[in-house]
C-alpha cells in the first residue's frame, strides 16, 4: 500500500512533455491566493501546472472545505473541462504564485491529432491522477484518521514544495488547515494524532509549527497502522460494525 502510494504521488510530466504542450496552450502566472475557476463554472479543456501549486477545493459549509487534491508542477487539473458540455467540479486556487499551460478542448483535440505521442503522455497522467482519486475514496471509507492522515503526509512528502532537503515537512497553521482538508477530519481529530506522532518521536512542535519526520519513518508507522485496522476488521464481525471498528 505505501509503495503503491509513492508510485501514484511520483507521476508528472515531464519537461519534454510539457513543452510539447505548450506549444499547443495558453500560459498564466496567478498570484497566490487566486482562483483560477469555482465549483459549478462552465469548463472547457484542461490545466497543466508549470510551476506552484493548486489546491483543488470542495466547500463543506462556512470556513470548511474538503481538498480532494494539490496539484504540482507536472500534474493535471481541471480535466472534467474534456467532457461535453461539463462544470467543474471544485473550486481551484493557486496555493502560490503558480505557472499554467490551459489545453481549450479545441486545442486539446488538435494536440492529439498532430502530437499523438505526447497526447498520450497527457492521457496517461490524467488516468494515474484519476487513480490517485479513486484510492483517497477507498482510504476516507476504510481507513481510521491516523492511517488517513500518515498516508496525506506521504503523498505530500513527495509533492514539490511541502518537504524540506531532508524530507521533513513543516506544518504552519496555513498548512495545517491545508491538511486537515486534505485527510477530511476535524481540527481536533487531525490535533490529537499529530499529538501522538510527537509522543512517538515521528513528529516536533514548536509553538504552532509541527515538524514531522521524513516519509520513510512515517511508511513504517503507515504498515504497522494497517495491519492493525486488518486484525481488527477480523475480529469485529461483518456490516456495518466492520466499517464502524476502522473509521
Amino acid at each position: 500500500m505505501v509503495e503503491a502510494v509513492g508510485a501514484r504521488s511520483s507521476s508528472r510530466l515531464s519537461a519534454e512533455e510539457r513543452a510539447a504542450i505548450a506549444a499547443y496552450a495558453a500560459r498564466a502566472t496567478w498570484p497566490s491566493g487566486f482562483v483560477i475557476y469555482q465549483r459549478g463554472a462552465p469548463a472547457d479543456g484542461i490545466f497543466v501546472v508549470m510551476r506552484g501549486r493548486v489546491v483543488l477545493r470542495s466547500r463543506v459549509r462556512a470556513g470548511r472545505g474538503f481538498v480532494p487534491g494539490v496539484a504540482s508542477a507536472g500534474e493535471t487539473f481541471g480535466a472534467e473541462g474534456l467532457a461535453q458540455n461539463a462544470r467543474y467540479a471544485t473550486d481551484a486556487r493557486a496555493d502560490d504564485e503558480t505557472e499554467t499551460l490551459h489545453l481549450s478542448g479545441a486545442r486539446f483535440r488538435a494536440f492529439v491529432r498532430e502530437q499523438p505521442q505526447h497526447a498520450l503522455c497527457l492521457v496517461a497522467q490524467v488516468m494515474c491522477e484519476r487513480a490517485s482519486l479513486l484510492e483517497r475514496l477507498r482510504e476516507l471509507t476504510t481507513l481510521s484518521v491516523e492511517q488517513r492522515l500518515v498516508a496525506t503526509l506521504l503523498r505530500l512528502g513527495t509533492s514539490e514544495g511541502f518537504a524540506s532537503s531532508d524530507g521533513s515537512m513543516v506544518l504552519d497553521p496555513a498548512r495545517y488547515r491545508l491538511l486537515c482538508e486534505m485527510v477530511g477530519a476535524t481540527r481536533e481529530s487531525v490535533s490529537l494524532v499529530l499529538a501522538k506522532l510527537v509522543g512517538e518521536g515521528l513528529a516536533t512542535r514548536d509553538g504552532a509549527v509541527i515538524t514531522v519526520e521524513p516519509p520513510g519513518r512515517l511508511a513504517a508507522k503507515l504498515d504497522q497502522s494497517w495491519l492493525d485496522g486488518e486484525a481488527l476488521l477480523s475480529l469485529s464481525g461483518a456490516g456495518d460494525r466492520e466499517r464502524r471498528a476502522l473509521t
